[in-house]
């Protein structure tokens, strides 16, 4: 049996070779680095999951989809409803009803639906295209927006950046569901949705459960440089 006096010379050894290991792998520890696991490096949407807070799902007691509006409000002014604004942005080939106006658009092509993939040529009526919140109203309401004044509810229900134009059977099969029980069924635009989660989340103040923080960072150590929109 080696004695104390022994053993420590060895340990010293295996540990000085394991530092030296690490520094030539580029390994070695920063001072005050974040070595947790799920911690991501500043401006990614990592590490914007740990500014959320995290608290249980309140009731959907009192949740109408008019308390966030009237839907597709033109907040910017520019003379158009935001559902026309976000086909605008997402589709190519667009054409518009009212011609010169350029508002309502008549159809166009979502040439990869962000949610299955696929190529969606639309024209207005067909229902092949909802306009999507990223961060479904209902759910916002269970977390935070209850108790919201109006103004708040209308901007967060008209921010572009809570909006995508998707494929609308995907859209419905979401619901209300958050990250912990709804993820895209394209899984290379998983990373994409879940950071924009975050950054709409992050935005507006809403809360996330504990599952639903830990389905983030699921999905997100994947793609820990995701950045947050």
């Amino acid at each position: 049996m080696l004695s104390a006096r022994a053993f420590a010379p060895r340990f010293l050894t295996v540990a000085a070779l394991t530092a030296a290991a690490l520094a030539v792998s580029g390994c070695t520890p920063t001072e005050g680095e974040d070595k947790s696991p799920g911690a991501g490096a500043a401006g990614t949407a990592l590490a914007a999951v740990d500014t959320l807070t995290v608290k249980g799902r309140a009731p959907k007691t009192g949740y109408e989809r008019e308390k966030f509006g009237r839907a597709w409000a033109d907040t910017d002014g520019n003379g158009c409803g935001t559902r026309e604004d976000i086909l605008t942005r997402d589709a190519t080939d667009v054409t518009y009803k009212d011609g010169a106006k350029r508002c309502k658009v008549a159809h166009g092509v979502i040439s990869e639906d962000p949610y299955t993939g696929k190529r969606i040529a639309f024209r207005r009526g067909d229902g092949k295209v909802d306009i999507d919140h990223v961060v479904a109203l209902s759910d916002a309401w269970q977390k935070g927006a209850g108790q919201w004044d109006a103004e708040k509810r209308r901007s967060f229900a008209n921010d572009p950046l809570n909006l995508l134009a998707v494929d609308s059977a995907a859209n419905r099969r979401k619901g209300d569901g958050d990250t912990a029980t709804w993820l895209p069924p394209a899984k290379g635009f998983r990373c994409a949705y879940v950071a924009r989660q975050v950054a709409v989340k992050k935005k507006y103040g809403v809360w996330v459960t504990a599952a639903e923080r830990d389905a983030m960072k699921r999905v997100l150590n994947t793609c820990p440089a995701e950045p947050l929109p």
